[in-house]
């Protein structure tokens, strides 16, 4: 009877061990974040090379120490790495600051935003076309499940914003040109250019296909759930993998108005060795 508990011990603990192992390899390297709420680990992805070695630097220096999670919409995600956040007031309008400089996109189909991924927050398209990344600023997503349905209906208006997007952008690199029919009121220029755009834009669209949800996006999005909007648009360059209950908790406390939570969250972030 002791040997046999004595194995059962030695195998329990061996089971252990090994899930323990399991959970970090090696191969990526993991982060803490240990907020107010708890603490979330995230593993950084090895194919978003510069957004990962930007996030260890800043973390190895202690950027984030102190900081706030200053902007948080249950349903959707939790924002922080704003350096004006460190000791800001309760009025202090946040969410423009950053560590002076911005990263290159690293847009990886594999990394979607499901719920627990890491990605990176940025200026909008007007002002950034090229849809490069704050320095230091970041949001985890949590998200809502979607049924299939919905997901059918949100790739037809995804490939619509996208098709008017591109007939827009022809559009403006032709704006002198289309001044000057305006200013000589030649309808009939006018209305060439515009097929002649037209065409092009569904030349392009067909080169490059619709937009459509892979079988893992759809799996995620209908179960665990999800922002697939942000799709294509952001670069996700990690995913949390422990802490899913400490995210819940930071998305559901109260906020005021500009979705800056009530109480402060505060963050410290440490890379794991």
């Amino acid at each position: 009877m002791f040997v046999r508990a004595k194995y059962a011990f030695l195998f329990t603990l061996m089971v252990f061990v090994m899930s323990s192992c399991a959970t970090h390899d090696k191969e990526y390297t993991y982060v803490s974040i240990k907020t107010d709420l708890g603490k979330i680990v995230i593993k950084l992805y090895n194919d978003t090379p510069e957004h990962r070695d930007n996030f260890i630097k800043l973390a190895r220096s202690g950027f984030y120490d102190g900081l706030l999670f200053h902007r948080v919409i249950k349903d959707f995600m939790v924002q922080g790495g704003d350096p004006d956040s460190r000791e800001a007031k309760a009025d202090q309008p946040l969410g423009s600051g950053g560590p002076g400089y911005t990263l290159p996109a690293e847009f990886i189909p594999a990394h979607f935003h499901k719920k627990g991924a890491l990605a990176a927050a940025r200026q909008g398209d007007n002002v950034n076309p090229e849809k490069r990344s704050s320095g230091s600023q970041f949001y985890i997503v949590t998200g809502q499940v979607f049924s299939e349905s919905q997901l059918s209906s949100m790739e037809q208006q995804m490939n619509r914003m996208r098709e008017e997007t591109l007939f827009q952008s022809l559009a403006t690199a032709h704006r002198q040109e289309i001044m000057q029919y305006r200013m000589a009121r030649n309808q009939v220029a006018l209305a060439e250019l515009q097929d002649k755009l037209i065409a092009e834009t569904k030349d392009s669209l067909r080169k490059e296909g619709p937009i459509r949800f892979t079988p893992e996006q759809k799996e995620a999005y209908t179960t665990i759930g999800g922002a697939p909007h942000l799709d294509g648009s952001y670069t996700v360059f990690g995913e949390v993998v422990e802490g899913f209950d400490v995210l819940d908790r930071i998305q559901s406390v109260p906020t005021r108005e500009g979705d800056r939570p009530k109480q402060d969250i505060k963050m410290s972030v440490k890379v794991l060795e």
